[in-house]
């Protein structure tokens, strides 16, 4: 038995040599360690063999499966590496000499737009900060004051990941970071915390001319002493008039948002349609386009302020919708169908 064991071996190692892409080895593989396979049938002819002849050639038998499986899998990295190399070998040599294309390319309207709203905060003494598309429940939901099994969290159908972490559902998942980032400045200097975040958010969205399962925000706070809603309404009309170039109807109603005490829905009269209605507005003639509020007492606690003391509001800027109101896109989805004719029409405007 041990003769045959062996020359399986030797065999393997022979055909491993030689096999020069994965079709084969994958054969290879079939044949040694399938069912039917050279290392199984050893296996199955050890009915004749004693007991302790048993247990030392089926230690034997399982190295050498152990080892069949390791040579193979290591094959299969060098052929990919070759496969690799080969693509790279075979690729033009870039030559210098050769005219440019001065053909210029197109920013996404998504990019075009946050550039605007990001000169324009800046202007007001905003910072613009970024943050990681993907995060911790704790910094998308606990940290905004809402708990786990709260029914608020079924306001958004979350991607969760393999590791507990999740896909960021809303930019507001970076407020805890940004009050413990600069709530130094804040207490000792006397220095507002004000500041942009933008970002992509993920929800599992039924999709429509209106919705979609990625889209960008972008989130602002601003926290100081004797901080009112006056001052949100003042931030978000000038922000608006600057981005539309134009006096922009707006209104406010109450919305419910966990992070928000008293909370308010921002909503502007739709642009495609002239607020006579339309699919991209529900046919209401309104598009809601910035939740906001002022910032809940458990948040600022949360993020080592005091609400006693200190009182701010936040809103989040439904980015992908203000380019559908100033570019006239009717559908969401066109932003991400990555259709070049419809972007190439968008320029930059600096």
């Amino acid at each position: 038995m041990n003769e045959k064991l062996n020359a399986v071996k030797a065999e393997l190692e022979k055909e491993l040599a030689a096999v020069e892409n994965a079709a084969d080895l994958e054969n290879i593989r079939v044949a040694y360690l399938g069912k039917k396979g050279s290392i199984t049938e050893l296996l199955k002819g050890m009915k004749d063999l004693s007991v302790e002849e048993k247990k030392d050639f089926g230690q034997k038998v399982n190295i050498l499966k152990g080892e069949a499986t390791d040579k193979i899998a290591e094959k299969m990295q060098e052929l990919k590496q070759k496969e690799i190399e080969k693509e790279i070998n075979s690729m033009p040599e870039f030559d210098l000499s050769v005219p440019a294309n001065l053909e210029r390319g197109s920013y996404h309207p998504v990019t075009l737009v946050q550039r605007e709203c990001e000169r324009i905060f800046k202007s007001m003494g905003f910072n613009v900060e970024d943050y990681s598309e993907v995060v911790t429940d704790y910094e998308c939901f606990e940290a905004l004051n809402i708990p786990k099994h709260h029914p608020a969290r079924d306001m958004q159908d979350t991607y969760y990941l393999e590791n507990g972490q999740l896909l960021k559902s809303h930019t507001s998942a970076a407020q805890n970071a940004i009050y413990k980032k600069y709530k130094d400045d804040l207490i000792n200097e006397g220095k507002p915390i004000k500041a942009i975040f933008p970002g992509r958010c993920f929800r599992n969205e039924a999709t429509d001319a209106c919705h979609e399962n990625t889209f960008f925000q972008m989130e602002g706070v601003m926290v100081d002493k004797d901080i009112s809603i006056s001052n949100l309404i003042f931030f978000m009309k000038s922000m608006l008039s600057e981005v539309f170039k134009r006096d922009v109807k707006v209104r406010l109603r109450p919305g419910f948002f966990p992070f928000v005490e008293p909370g308010f829905e921002l909503d502007i009269s739709c642009a495609i349609c002239g607020g006579e209605g339309c699919p991209s507005c529900k046919h209401s003639g309104w598009l809601e386009l910035c939740p906001c509020g002022m910032i809940h007492p458990e948040v600022l606690k949360a993020g080592g302020i005091d609400p006693e003391e200190y009182t701010g509001f936040a809103f989040g800027l439904g980015l992908t919708r203000l380019v559908m109101m100033k570019y006239g896109v009717k559908d969401i989805r066109d932003l991400n169908g990555g259709s070049l004719k419809a972007l190439s029409q968008f320029t930059d405007d600096e």
